[in-house]
Formats: structure tokens, C-alpha cells, sequence
């Protein structure tokens, strides 16, 4: 009878610290719930590079802009101060998906996707719509113009993403796992291709192949998946004898320097006019109305031009970095939708900046892609700062050691 009366104490006294520690936050509770310790080297690493890339930017489309702007009777300060209030936008943006637990957005997936879907739709429209450098991918309304198919990058990314973090146990079943994600993408890129967006198509295709590997999708499939998107962007470069040639005029820049290729002819000789610490900002003549989109597409050769090897250097430099951070950040988040939904972010921030870089360069075709933080571009920077604040937060929760749990009381035995 002592027996069963000290056990019954002992219980009820463990039962009570238990409840009192979970009031209280006590340790042993919290390590389970909340990581320890102060965010790891990549959260900061990926806020100082982002932050230093956007404000780069700023200085860059101001200088590239001022001038053209001037000459069209516009204020010099015109498109910098658009952009400023983008940054200011994203930022806020930036800070609310980082500090909000990403799992929270979750719920909102379907119809983030859906709405950007209906979004892709709206250049259709006339009075909307509106055609830039011959692709009618913008939409206007009033003074505030955006593309769409920035949107649908992050709202595909995130559908992916979760489809893929639900389903780890069917890996192996394509009905359940890669037909919906072949779906969305074909669908996603078509809309793209209507309207002349070969760039946003290929990066629709980088962010669904990434998290696609990522999450464990056979390497066969993989392969004929990969075919099939390299078959229907052939299809669409070469059934037009226009875009053809403007795709494949990289492969001889010289001989298409008048037409097809002047603007990234412009581009090499004002990085080669650069040279090593370039001349000044502020001080490039390619913007004087020979590099035309000096602010937006061709960013990288004002860079390269006004700030010479140094600049250049120092950008592909925190692109590295930032992708660096990423992948340290998928593979130690504590949950597959995290690590599928870093990845994504830097494939797809790594995969715009390695296409525009090499546009500009002369060594890959021109696709109209911004340099993501840094180009002009409103809806582009917004989104993207979108996702740094995906990625941070990630960051912010990845998996640590659980600290050891302090030790209970042993009841007191009964008298």
C-alpha cells in the first residue's frame, strides 16, 4: 500500500513539473519548439549580399538612367526614384516573409498560384497590355507597370515545393509526384512563350528541375523531362526565322554588330573601355544613347564599364556567395519544404544571373532577363526580394544540436 501511494506522489509531482515547465518555457520545453542560439553565418551572409547588391543597384540605375532621361525631357531622377520606392516595397516585403514562419504561407499556395496564372492573362488585354522590346509581357495600370511572369516564378516554385515536401513517400509513383509538376510547368511556360518571354520560360523550367532533382525524382524521368524542355524552346526559337536569327546571332558578334547584335556589341567595348578599376561612376559614355537598356537588361556592362574588373568581379563575387549561403541553407533546413524551397530560390536567382551575365557578354543568346537586386525593374526586384525573405527565413529556422534537458527532481519519498 506504501508502494502504490509513493509511485501515485512521485507521478503527480512529474506531471506538475512537467506543466510548470511548459508555462514557463522551460528549457527542456523550448529546445523542441525554438532553435537555439543566435542565426547561423548564412543568415547574415545572405542579408549583407543582398543588401549590398540592391544598393549597387541604385547607384547603377541612376547612373545609367540620368542622362537618357534627360534627353527625353524627363527628370534625371525619374527611374531611380521608381526604383527606390520598388526597393522600399520589397523591402517591406522582404521583412515581413522573414520574420513570418514560412510554413504559414503554405495555405495560401492554391490560390498564389492560380492568381498568378490570371495574371499571366492580363497583357491580352487591351488598355493592359502593353509591348516592350518586341514582347508583350507587360501590363500597366496608370503609371504603375509590372510583368507578370515575375510572379509566377515564385508561385510556381512554391507550389512545387509543397507538392514535393508532401508526397516524400511517393517519390517513385510520376503520377503523383512529376505529372502535376510537368503540368504546371508546361502551362506556366506556354503562357510565358505567348507572350515572347523565352527568359522567363527557361527560368520557369530551372526552378521545376531544381526542386524536381532536389526532392528525389528519378534520374530517367529527370532525362526525359529535360529532352522534352529543350525540344519545346527549340520548337519556339526555331519556327521563326526573327527569332532565330536573333537567338543564334551571338555565335558571330561582329558581323551582326549593326542590327541583331549592336547591343551587345556596345556591351564589350564599353567592359573593355573599363579595364581594370574603370572610369568613374557617372563617367561611361555607352549610356549616352549608344548601350540602349543600359538600366534594365545591360546593367552589367555600365558595371563593367564604370567600375571596371573590380565591379565585375565583386558582383559575380556575392552572386557566388549568395548561391554558397542558399545550398548551405537547403541542406540544413529542418524540414524538406524548407530545403526544397531554398534550393529553388538560389537555382533560380543563380540561373537568372548566369543567363543575363552571359548575354551581356557575348556568350550566351540575349533573353531579356534582369540581373536579379541589381537591373531596373520594379516587379522583378520585388519579387525577388520576395524570395530573399523566404530564404532568410528559412535561415532563421534550420536544424540545430537540441540542447540536453535539465534534469527533473527525483520525488522525495514519502514519509
Amino acid at each position: 500500500m506504501m508502494t502504490s501511494n509513493t509511485t501515485l506522489i512521485g507521478d503527480r509531482r512529474r506531471q506538475a513539473l512537467e506543466r510548470t515547465a511548459s508555462r514557463r518555457g522551460h528549457p527542456s520545453r523550448r529546445a523542441a519548439t525554438r532553435p537555439l542560439g543566435p542565426p547561423p553565418g548564412a543568415f547574415y551572409m545572405i542579408g549583407l549580399v543582398v543588401t549590398v547588391l540592391i544598393m549597387l543597384g541604385l547607384v547603377m540605375v541612376f547612373s545609367a538612367s540620368a542622362i537618357t532621361s534627360l534627353h527625353r525631357g524627363n527628370s534625371p531622377w525619374r527611374i531611380f526614384n521608381r526604383q527606390l520606392l520598388w526597393a522600399v516595397i520589397g523591402a517591406i516585403s522582404m521583412i515581413t516573409t522573414a520574420r513570418i514562419p514560412y510554413h504559414r504561407w503554405r495555405r495560401m499556395i492554391p490560390f498564389a498560384l492560380v492568381g498568378a496564372m490570371c495574371l499571366m492573362l492580363l497583357p491580352h488585354i487591351p488598355g493592359l497590355g502593353r509591348s516592350v522590346n518586341e514582347s508583350n509581357a507587360w501590363v500597366f495600370i496608370g503609371p504603375v507597370g509590372f510583368q507578370p511572369s515575375e510572379f509566377l516564378k515564385l508561385a510556381v516554385l512554391l507550389y512545387c515545393a509543397d507538392l514535393l515536401a508532401r508526397r516524400e513517400q511517393e517519390m517513385s509513383n510520376l503520377r503523383r509526384t512529376l505529372r502535376p509538376l510537368m503540368v504546371v510547368l508546361a502551362l506556366g511556360a506556354l503562357l510565358s512563350l505567348v507572350q515572347g518571354d523565352l527568359g522567363g520560360a527557361i527560368v520557369l523550367c530551372a526552378i521545376v528541375f531544381a526542386v524536381a532533382f532536389l526532392g528525389g525524382t528519378p534520374m530517367t524521368p529527370m532525362l526525359f523531362m529535360t529532352v522534352a524542355g529543350a525540344a519545346g524552346m527549340s520548337m519556339f526559337v526555331f519556327t521563326s526565322q526573327r527569332r532565330m536569327n536573333r537567338f543564334t546571332a551571338f555565335l558571330d558578334i561582329a558581323a551582326n554588330k549593326d542590327y541583331l547584335s549592336f547591343q551587345v556589341y556596345q556591351a564589350m567595348i564599353g567592359m573593355g573601355t573599363g579595364g581594370v578599376s574603370g572610369t568613374g561612376v557617372g563617367r561611361g559614355p555607352s549610356k549616352w544613347g549608344y548601350l540602349p537598356l543600359a538600366h534594365s537588361d545591360f546593367i552589367f556592362a555600365v558595371i563593367g564599364e564604370e567600375l571596371g574588373l573590380i565591379g565585375v568581379v565583386a558582383v559575380i563575387g556575392c552572386f557566388l556567395l549568395l548561391t554558397y549561403g542558399g545550398v548551405q541553407v537547403a541542406l540544413a533546413a529542418r524540414d524538406r519544404f524548407g530545403a526544397l524551397l531554398a534550393g529553388g530560390i538560389v537555382a533560380w536567382l543563380a540561373v537568372q544571373a548566369v543567363i543575363n551575365v552571359g548575354g551581356v557578354s557575348g556568350v550566351m543568346p540575349v533573353t531579356g532577363l534582369t540581373l536579379p537586386f541589381v537591373s531596373s525593374g520594379g516587379s522583378s526586384l520585388f519579387v525577388c526580394m520576395t524570395a530573399a525573405g523566404l530564404l532568410l527565413n528559412i535561415a532563421r529556422h534550420v536544424a540545430r544540436p537540441a540542447a540536453q534537458p535539465v534534469a527533473e527532481p527525483a520525488a522525495r519519498p514519502a514519509k
